[in-house]
């Protein structure tokens, strides 16, 4: 096991990665929550002066791969080099700094997937046994689950995939499904033995308990593990049949390594790759007794591939495990599931096409914490923050500072600061704020930079240069007053540079100064000459935020003019037409006192709520988990909508609908009226 690293010593030598895209789509604004955290990190990690590497590759196997450069009349190759360079274009743009972004179909990879498979295979740790799956005969090929499509057995719902049902939230087999039929050829399948190859996970039982209780994993990951280890660990299938598109196991002609094996070794083959090029000892990063640190970047969502298959693999063949996984929630837009008819379906590219990355850059900052709760996306909160904390606030000390600099003193500050002691407070802030980011507190270190921000623009306003630049003889205190600001607009940019990459150079040529360097900037510029001042971000404008939505619609047309049937099922179908006040009048808004609040298990946004409504009782899911602890709410008043039609849900029937406000995330709020309210009262 990695051994826990100082976070405060010099000299860390830090490898990170971020999951890896699957190539074959774009990269859309849901992906980019993960990159963009994992950058800023990265760059935190520089600027402290650490040997930090971020290598990423694209996921390139699998049977959708195949299938879609086979629709194409294209070769596999062919698509995952297209995409490939696509991904490369919008990341860069973001300004996603990878070291090395790599490949899983290469040599590397092939090379460790191999390497890691036999040495589990040649101590024990592979199974191999008989089982039957779906087949489809005209197409001649196994089906994974997703392919497959039939009759729900429980509702009875049609067209619903062979593993689970978006109509009931049923789960189940594909043999379960009522009139199956294969979605590649629409022929019923049919049973087929084939023999595949498991990894034995339970060996490794012992070894994950203690690794996965070390603090190398967030508490709501390690609870969950928990769980799936009081149920016991299952053999991982990690075989497929042929065709596929993948490596080819060695021992097994016709049978391909499960696409989730390889893609974590997607790491390793993008930092040998690293390697080779830079003349790094690949094996003093990954040996079980390396004093290097490997943080993994993942979403909630493949949580499990990556702290029970991956690092029981890594151990069992003799490498290193991970020193810690970071796992990130899911993208909401305006509160709700990106959606492509609403044109909050946003793919990187269209954003690029018309708004600045590093908007998106400091929003998603200020939004992200270290857990894993999704994170909201509000279109008109996200031009409001932007504008009034970069725009209003940061560049803001520096376009009031630097014109009287550069017309009276002819770009020279002065010799001395006539306030060091608020140099010297904003100079030490930086290690809370230090802290913050290795964390991953990006929104407390946001909030912790723009109210020094504050101290600054206030401290500008007390002294009023424009006002002293009226008054005979005040010549030097304009010039130390600027020069004050400008030092404080330094220490802040520096502060920023992990979440504001472009706007930092832009400030540095401003500054003429060298690269913002963490702690290079206790000591505060005097008698040094700045350059003329050009603008370092301008504000949102809604028009362009509007027209993204708008160019995101157009995408979905130019796309075949639908949603797929995933994303029609979360998102509910298109915006409603306008209503009426007779509609309106309908709605029965009704008093209620939340008598119970629980967590509902499987679910990561949903609280039930057990709710009074004057002698009648109601259970409702309300979309609240990441605002509320459930304890807080017990007792309270709230508002619902009492004659909304009962709904059948995964977890069960909602009856009813509270109400609630906000941006979402942490910042959502029901409605709570006064305690003379009561139980059954209509709200009017």
């Amino acid at each position: 096991m990695s051994p826990s690293p100082d976070h405060n010593a010099a000299g860390r030598q830090i490898l990170v990665t971020s999951a890896l895209p699957y190539a074959n789509g774009p990269i859309h604004l849901g992906h980019l929550v993960e990159y963009i955290q994992t950058d800023i990190w990265v760059r935190f990690q520089r600027m402290r002066g650490h040997e930090c590497i971020y290598v990423c590759a694209d996921d390139a196997h699998g049977t959708p791969i195949m299938l879609k450069a086979r629709a194409e009349g294209i070769e596999p190759e062919a698509l995952i080099e297209r995409i490939g360079h696509e991904h490369r274009a919008d990341f860069a743009d973001f300004r996603v700094a990878f070291d090395q972004y790599h490949s899983t179909h290469s040599p590397e990879n092939r090379h460790f997937a191999e390497l890691i498979y036999t040495r589990l295979r040649d101590k024990g740790h592979i199974a191999r046994r008989t089982i039957r799956q779906a087949y489809d005969p005209e197409a001649g090929m196994f089906l994974p689950d997703r392919f497959i499509k039939g009759e729900c057995p429980r509702c009875g719902a049609p067209d619903q995939y062979g593993d689970s049902c978006e109509a009931c939230g049923a789960t189940y087999t594909p043999t379960d499904l009522k009139n199956p039929v294969s979605a590649l050829s629409g022929a019923t399948p049919v049973e087929k033995e084939s023999e595949h190859y498991f990894f034995q996970l339970a060996d490794f039982a012992k070894f994950l308990r203690t690794w996965t209780a070390s603090g190398s994993l967030q508490p709501e990951i390690r609870n969950k593990l928990n769980e799936w280890f009081q149920a016991g660990l299952s053999d991982w299938d990690i075989s497929r049949d042929a065709p596929y598109w993948g490596f080819e196991i060695p021992d097994a002609p016709g049978k391909y390594f499960y696409v989730w094996l390889d893609a974590p070794i997607g790491y390793m083959a993008s930092f040998k790759r690293y390697c080779e090029s830079h003349g790094l000892d690949f094996d003093a990063w990954w040996s079980p007794d390396s004093r290097a640190e490997l943080h993994h970047f993942i979403g909630k969502d493949i949580a499990y591939f990556h702290t029970l298959f991956w690092p029981a693999m890594l151990t069992g063949a003799g490498f290193r495990a991970p020193t810690a996984v970071h796992c990130h929630g899911f993208l909401t837009v305006n509160g709700q599931k990106m959606s492509k008819s609403r044109g909050t379906f946003i793919k990187a590219r269209t954003y690029l096409d018309h708004l600045d990355p590093e908007y998106l850059r400091y929003y998603f900052a200020a939004k992200l914490g270290p857990g894993v709760d999704d994170i909201d996306l509000n279109l008109e909160d996200f031009i409001a923050r932007v504008n009034s904390d970069l725009v209003g606030k940061v560049v803001n000390i520096a376009s009031r500072c630097a014109g009287f600099i550069h017309k009276h003193f002819n770009g020279r500050l002065a010799d001395s600061l006539p306030d060091p002691d608020l140099h010297d407070r904003f100079a030490r802030s930086r290690e809370e704020i230090a802290k913050l980011y290795e964390g991953r507190e990006f929104g407390q270190a946001m909030r912790e930079i723009m109210a020094l921000a504050d101290a600054a623009n206030q401290y500008i306003d007390e002294h009023k240069p424009w006002v002293l630049a009226k008054q005979e003889g005040a010549g030097d205190r304009v010039q130390a007053v600027c020069s004050q600001g400008l030092n404080l607009f330094r220490v802040l940019m520096a502060c920023l540079k992990p979440v504001l990459p472009r706007m930092a150079e832009k400030a540095e040529a401003f500054l003429n100064v060298p690269p913002l360097a963490w702690d290079h900037i206790a000591e505060p510029l005097t008698g040094h000459r700045i350059n003329a001042f050009q603008p370092l971000m301008t504000r949102v404008d809604p028009a362009a935020v509007e027209q993204l939505q708008i160019a995101s619609r157009e995408d979905l047309a130019t796309a075949g003019g639908e949603a797929t049937e995933s994303t029609q099922a979360l998102e509910g179908g298109p915006i409603a037409g306008e209503i009426g006040i007779e509609d309106f009048a309908r709605v029965d808004l009704r008093i209620a006192r939340i008598i119970r609040a629980e967590h509902v298990e499987g679910a990561d946004r949903l609280l039930r709520l057990t709710l009074d409504l004057g002698g009648e009782t109601r259970r409702v899911f309300a979309g609240i988990r990441s605002a509320y602890d459930p304890a807080v709410l017990e007792g309270k008043l709230t508002v619902m909508v009492a004659n909304l039609a009962p709904r059948k849900m995964k977890f069960g029937v909602s009856e009813g609908m509270v109400l609630a406000a906000g941006p979402g995330g942490k910042e959502l709020f029901i409605l709570s009226p006064d305690d003379g309210a009561r139980p059954g009262m209509r709200v009017k």
